[in-house]
């Protein structure tokens, strides 16, 4: 079981980057996925959040520091959640996990100790240059 993040990068403060999370051994049915950032010597930020397909009515969570540029979205045929990052700044500079908690509602997702997360992936580096 594992959840494994892909397409990080560096870009130009204004560009665009695509991140995937790819699950394996688990089905996303029961689990709204979340995407988690952290810099250095900044604490863990809870970016954005899609709920589990049984619950596709609820709206996704963005944190107010990323809305209006980053989207978040769901392949379940393929097993993998996306965040659409455009606009980049430098203080989006970080390195993005994604997450996994049974049964729960996004905005509890996004406030989960790291220690109570269901499944983690080891994260993708994000780097904006001014």
């Amino acid at each position: 079981v594992q959840l494994v993040e892909s397409g990080g990068g560096l870009v130009e403060a204004g560009g665009s980057l695509r991140l995937s999370c790819a699950a394996s051994g688990f089905s996303f049915d029961n689990f709204p996925i979340a995407w988690f950032r952290q810099a250095p010597g900044k604490e863990r930020e809870g970016v954005a959040c899609i709920a589990t397909p049984n619950n596709a009515y609820e709206s996704p969570y963005y944190a107010d520091s990323v809305k209006g540029r980053f989207t978040i979205s769901s392949d379940y045929a393929k097993n993998r959640v996306y965040l659409q990052m455009n606009n980049l700044k430098p203080e989006d500079t970080a390195v993005y996990t994604c997450a996994a908690v049974w049964e729960q509602r996004c905005p509890v997702v996004v406030t989960t100790p790291p220690d109570d997360l269901d499944y983690f992936g080891q994260g993708t580096q994000v780097t904006v240059s001014a």
